[in-house]
């Protein structure tokens, strides 16, 4: 396995500060940037003007989730926000077919593609699908607020997908989001995740840099 992948989430930065949180994560890998609609889940984030300003501010590739209804409407405006990668929902597209559409799409921007599951999806029907996908994100909590308690039956859809997608010989990353510390981060490392989405973690730490770093050591360590 190849460097555990850091990615903190703004949703738990203090905004009124943004530059110098985001400062404040220097070592981190990425940056994970959550958008919510207030209908697909039941919080209200930020959008497309807060995520250009994150790309202004930071050189770090965005990972954004989009937590949205349609998110098929909004892939342009993100891409042009500056996302590295863009992450829909399969629960908020129609069906398989239209998932792999636009992935396609995505890609075409010349953004990375990725879907995420919610806790009650099966991971199974998507296994096939795998290689039109270049991230996986498994939430370990019901998505819509930070601060929740991870979930530790999920890693059983991150070890299904682990050997799938080594049995496929893909280089598919698995990203995991909700609950991620010190106490968890090992066991999800462990399961087979390459990349991992930290808030209260990282941005309620005296020192977030240190934070992350100690993380990053703790995952590689597992």
């Amino acid at each position: 396995m190849s460097a555990p992948i850091i990615s903190p989430s703004i949703l738990a930065a203090d905004f009124s500060r943004l530059g110098e949180q985001l400062a404040a994560i220097e070592s981190a890998d990425w940056v994970h940037v959550d958008i919510m609609d207030g209908h697909f889940v039941p919080n209200l984030s930020f959008g497309p003007d807060i995520t250009s300003t994150v790309h202004r501010v930071t050189d770090k590739p965005l990972d954004v989730h989009l937590m949205i209804e349609e998110p098929e409407k909004w892939i342009e405006t993100y891409a042009k926000a500056g996302a590295h990668t863009i992450i829909f929902h399969v629960e908020a597209v129609a069906d398989e077919q239209a998932a792999v559409e636009l992935a396609q799409r995505i890609r075409d921007l010349g953004v990375r593609a990725a879907f995420s599951i919610k806790p009650g999806t099966a991971i199974e029907p998507w296994l096939d699908k795998l290689h039109h996908f270049d991230e996986v994100l498994v939430m370990s909590v019901e998505p819509g607020f930070g601060g929740q308690k991870f979930m530790p039956e999920m890693l059983e859809k991150v070890r299904v997908l682990r050997r799938s997608i080594d049995e496929q010989k893909l280089d598919t990353v698995i990203e995991i989001d909700g609950g991620i510390s010190l106490e968890t981060i090992a066991v999800a490392a462990e399961a087979g995740c390459d990349a991992f989405v930290a808030g209260s973690a990282v941005f309620k730490a005296e020192d977030p840099a240190t934070a992350v770093d100690e993380l990053r050591t703790e995952a590689a360590g597992a």
